[in-house]
């Protein structure tokens, strides 16, 4: 008899019957707010209908065009609409199925493109799971022990996390860049380093958003020694942050976007997109993939970036954003466990310390739980396990986030007190 593979865990018992929007109805039949939106990935929310009938519609069309065979429509029309909402210059896209295989490509093109062979990405970033994604992930280290050798050429530097380093951001700021340009001074010369590689907000690490300094830094950096700054946007892009591209809070443009998760509303499609100067210094067949560009993903895409356009869901995201971090900073006050409150649009989180400042795992594990219980969906993340990460659809309305941080208040006084800070099992 055949089963799952061990190794592949899953955060909540769940098994779900059905969901739509924010909510998930498990074989059990109870309905739970659902706020991990597939890890970022439903941005429409649950079978949003006008995604489904556009996905229905074209499975009684064409289920499967091989895109370097025949072109189809759908991936023509997303062309179109990715195209109105690419910053200026950005006019060139590669179709691809996951967001590790879109990374790949974007540090195929980066090093096809220069001439150089390495990469620099930062620590704490989360890129994928396939070789060379992994290669430059710092997420944990559960991402890349046990199947060495990685891809060389990878250079890791520090990224401004302040929190963790006790230092205000203008500090950590100045610190991650000076260790960058001692790095170029010790470890990569500008002429052998090809692309970095970053997510502007971080996400498996921690979600943390790279300060505007930080990244107009590397933008002047890339600029002055022919480097190409390429934007890992596949968990904070597609209107998640308040605006489409997080990399728009800093007011820079990336010479490379990669783009997957929230664009298809679940559907499995992503994307690079730079250039058309720069993607023709591509070799020919560098690009390709037997399902890339898939005919119903495309139409998927096409009618999530139209109900994202309709119902003003970035504009949606950025209000719920500031509400939900209104509300995690008032659980804060009530839970000093709760070290840091941190996020940008509806990309939140909340990340546990003990009395000595060190990373608190066992609280955030314990409070995840404990949220089950109160029929609240969350996930952890960062390299110690202990951040929980809010993340609804973009079309979560005002009122579930209310219920959301209720649940969420209820599940922290299960498992901690104000009064002291003990760490109890979680009550089933």
């Amino acid at each position: 008899m055949a089963q799952i593979s061990p190794i592949v865990k899953q955060a909540t018992p769940v098994v779900v019957e059905k969901a739509e929007g924010n909510w998930i109805e498990g074989t059990d039949g109870i309905r739970y707010l659902d706020f991990t939106s597939g890890i970022g990935v439903t941005s429409t929310g649950h079978c949003h209908p006008r995604v489904v009938a556009a996905a229905q519609a074209q499975v009684a069309t064409v289920i499967h065009a091989q895109a370097t065979t025949v072109m189809h429509k759908p991936l023509l029309a997303l062309t179109e609409k990715l195209g109105q909402v690419l910053p200026e210059g950005i006019d060139s896209v590669f179709y691809a199925n996951s967001g590790a295989e879109a990374v790949e490509a974007s540090l195929r093109l980066a090093r096809m493109a220069t001439g150089r062979p390495n990469i620099v990405a930062f620590q704490g970033g989360f890129h994928g799971r396939t070789v060379a994604a992994a290669s430059i992930t710092t997420a944990s280290t559960k991402f890349r022990t046990g199947f060495s050798p990685l891809m060389g050429g990878v250079v890791v530097a520090p990224f401004p996390y302040a929190y963790r380093y006790g230092m205000s951001e203008d500090e950590a700021v100045a610190f991650a860049l000076r260790e960058l340009d001692y790095l170029f001074a010790t470890t990569t010369a500008p002429s052998d380093t090809a692309a970095f590689i970053i997510e502007p907000v971080q996400g498996d690490g921690g979600y943390l958003p790279a300060p505007a300094a930080f990244l107009q830094g590397l933008e002047e950096r890339a600029r002055r020694h022919g480097i190409l700054l390429i934007a890992d946007e596949i968990q904070a892009g597609v209107g998640r942050t308040g605006l489409f591209w997080s990399h728009q809070h800093a007011g820079i443009r990336p010479d490379i976007i990669v783009t997957a998760k929230g664009i298809a509303s679940g559907f499995p499609i992503s994307a690079i997109a730079a250039s058309s100067a720069l993607m023709s210094k591509a070799l020919p067949g560098s690009q390709g993939g037997t399902y890339g560009g898939n005919a119903v993903s495309a139409a998927a895409g096409v009618e999530t970036l139209a109900v994202i356009a309709d119902e003003d869901l970035v504009e949606n995201a950025r209000r719920r954003g500031e509400q939900l971090h209104v509300g995690l900073l008032a659980l804060q006050d009530r839970f000093p466990t709760i070290g840091d409150v941190r996020g940008i649009g509806l990309m939140q989180a909340i990340e546990f310390t003990g009395e000595d400042g060190e990373p608190h795992p066992t609280a955030a594990a314990a409070v995840q739980q404990a949220a089950i219980a109160e029929k609240l969906l969350l996930l952890t993340c960062g390299p110690f396990g202990n951040v929980i990460r809010v993340v609804p659809a973009l079309t979560v309305s005002a009122d579930e986030i209310e219920l959301g941080l209720e649940a969420l208040g209820r599940a922290l006084a299960r498992i901690l007190t104000p009064a002291d800070e003990t760490v109890v099992a979680p009550v089933a």
